[in-house]
């Protein structure tokens, strides 16, 4: 397997470290403390407690329904548009030190400051411009320059300028599959994310989009900090720097990905890795 160049830019601390100890050895944008979540009754999350580095991309695997698509949400508070749905424990976002899970926190706040992008491709029925620039009219800006200069560099940031600048007015319908995809990521980097979230960002994706998208990911991780849902073990490892391995709504395992995929300390992630499970 090959692993992202962040991945392998600073020596790997022999395997008897701890992956939170490794982790903790680089800023943090955001730390998860005890984290629990509730559907109603049910309870899919336990206890979760792990750093999220700053510029880095971490990688969250597992088989399905492990509880990894519901810890992604967790940070912009999707859940609470839902009744019933509870949070336990904490989520500090830096470096101001705000629980973002917490009920005195505004909902609004770390949905300014985190952008996302589901699994499939979800334009609104606008044009690529309006697309791109739909956040940034919820945020109050008018300026037609300013609307203007964030899509270019939006869009340029998520590859999409070129292709797409002598027809930004027309339906964003009318791009590809992958394109789309670009464009959503566009719409999400608009508004300046301190954290940007990717739930499966490639699976509805052909090989050729999906090359696009994981070569975006590694460009953008130089200036965002990444959180990404994968089922891929190749991508993980690709384009990750941490990877944490969920099952049954826990994290069994978190570390830096090359340790984890060669040398995991958990047999249940070797199990999970050599495709014995999931």
């Amino acid at each position: 397997m090959m692993f992202g160049a962040n991945a392998l830019a600073e020596t790997t601390p022999p395997a008897a470290d701890t992956g939170t100890a490794q982790a903790t050895e680089v800023p943090r944008k955001a730390t998860v403390e005890e984290l629990s979540f509730w559907y109603g009754h049910k309870q899919v999350l336990f206890a979760i407690s792990m750093p999220i580095a700053e510029g880095c991309v971490t990688a969250l695997i597992g088989p399905s329904g492990c509880g990894k698509s519901t810890f992604l949400r967790c940070f912009n508070r999707m859940h609470d548009l839902y009744p019933g749905n509870r949070y336990g424990g904490r989520i500090i976002l830096e470096p101001e030190g705000i629980d973002i899970i917490s009920s005195r926190t505004d909902p609004m706040v770390p949905r300014l400051r985190i952008g996302m992008v589901f699994q499939k491709p979800n334009p609104f029925p606008k044009s690529i411009y309006e697309n791109v620039a739909a956040g940034l009219r919820i945020r109050g800006v008018r300026s037609r320059a300013v609307l203007d200069g964030q899509v270019e560099k939006s869009l340029r940031r998520a590859a999409l300028w070129e292709e797409v600048k002598d027809r930004l007015h027309a339906s964003a319908y009318t791009l590809s599959g992958g394109q789309q995809q670009r464009l959503c990521i566009a719409r999400a980097l608009a508004p300046e994310p301190e954290l940007l979230l990717l739930d499966e960002p490639t699976s509805a994706l052909d090989p050729i989009a999906t090359a696009h998208i994981e070569e975006l990911i590694d460009e953008l991780s130089a200036r965002y900090t990444i959180l990404v849902v994968t089922h891929n073990m190749q991508q993980a490892a690709r384009i990750s720097r941490f990877t944490a391995f969920f099952h049954l709504g826990r994290v069994i395992e978190f570390g830096p990905t090359e340790q984890v995929f060669t040398r995991p300390r958990e047999s249940m992630t070797q199990d999970y890795i050599t495709g014995r499970f999931g």
